[in-house]
């Protein structure tokens, strides 16, 4: 009895993999999985609207060291407010991104148990790997980028003459970070789908080699777009990140490639019609007892149809 009351039956999981679970139970997984996503991202927002003004105080730092940001009067740090609630918004924009950070473990779990019992063992480990390595390489980004807001306001506040006195307005400064923060974090993600392509067989590790040259003139190119400022410190600096992620990409594909000829020497000599080394020792075929005689099928009952009155 004990027993029998420890006994557990499968779960979701396995049987959304054996194909046993319906439409409408899947439905409702996912109306419990968006659920759950949505309240882990609530809380998330209430722990990112407290923590709003300490993430402000950092992202307002490349600006408030400058001497230009000074009040004359006060000496404070000053940003402009053109309207009367746009602090607030922006206090609640900023909430909702550190919202999605704080509970990103919760929101990414519910995704990866809807989504997980439709891969297969080897699509799952790759999807650990690439989660593993994409959330350091966007952080990386990110503080390229804000180290690259530090250098770059400095040299477009002082390109002025003297007599200016420059107030950035603080939903466009703060707009203007988390841009280059996002743009620089999307962009080390580059090296992923290069693996990608790997993996899958479409490009190999030689024809990533290749393309080097396309690659760096592509790098050194986007740079100079992404980057808000026109020294070249700030471009230099990403397109040089990215060429080395590029490269130890490509180095990671040649790994994977020799990993695959290894595993197809055993069988990479071998005709059609030849057979394989495998040693192996059939037994004898026997014949099997005879069958006995199997009784005729009866013929069919005739149906009896019956007709409402609406038919």
């Amino acid at each position: 009895m004990a027993f029998s009351l420890l006994r557990r039956g499968p779960s979701n999981f396995e049987r959304a993999a054996d194909g046993s679970m319906t439409l409408i139970e899947h439905l409702r997984e996912l109306r419990t999985r968006l659920f759950r996503a949505s309240l882990g991202i609530l809380i998330g927002f209430i722990v990112g609207f407290a923590m709003s003004n300490w993430v402000m105080d950092i992202m307002d730092n490349p600006y408030c060291a400058l001497p230009q940001s000074k009040d004359p009067v006060s000496g404070k740090c000053m940003l402009l407010q053109l309207g009367p609630a746009d602090v607030l918004l922006l206090q609640l924009r900023i909430s909702l991104w550190l919202g999605l950070i704080v509970a990103g473990p919760i929101w990414l779990y519910q995704l990866w148990a809807f989504i997980a019992p439709g891969l297969h063992r080897h699509e799952r480990r790759y999807a650990y790997a690439f989660a593993a390595i994409a959330a350091p390489l966007f952080a990386a980004g990110g503080f390229l980028a804000f180290f690259v807001v530090h250098t770059g306001l400095e040299f477009l506040l002082n390109i002025g003459p003297e007599n200016i006195q420059t107030t950035l307005e603080v939903s466009r400064y703060f707009g203007f970070v988390t841009n280059l923060i996002l743009i620089f974090g999307v962009a080390f993600e580059f090296p992923l789908i290069i693996l990608m392509l790997n993996l899958v067989g479409l490009a190999s590790a030689k024809r990533l080699l290749s393309w080097w040259r396309v690659a760096i003139f592509a790098f050194f190119a986007f740079s100079a777009i992404a980057t808000p400022t026109p020294d070249p410190f700030g471009m230099t600096a990403l397109a040089l990140c990215l060429c080395v992620l590029y490269f130890a990409a490509v180095g990671v594909a040649f790994v994977n490639d020799r990993r695959k000829r290894r595993r197809q020497e055993t069988f990479a000599g071998l005709d059609d019609d030849e057979a394989s080394p495998l040693e192996y020792d059939a037994d004898a075929v026997e014949a099997g007892e005879p069958l006995e005689a199997v009784a005729p099928v009866p013929a069919p009952l005739p149906i009896e149809r019956r007709f409402d009155e609406t038919t």
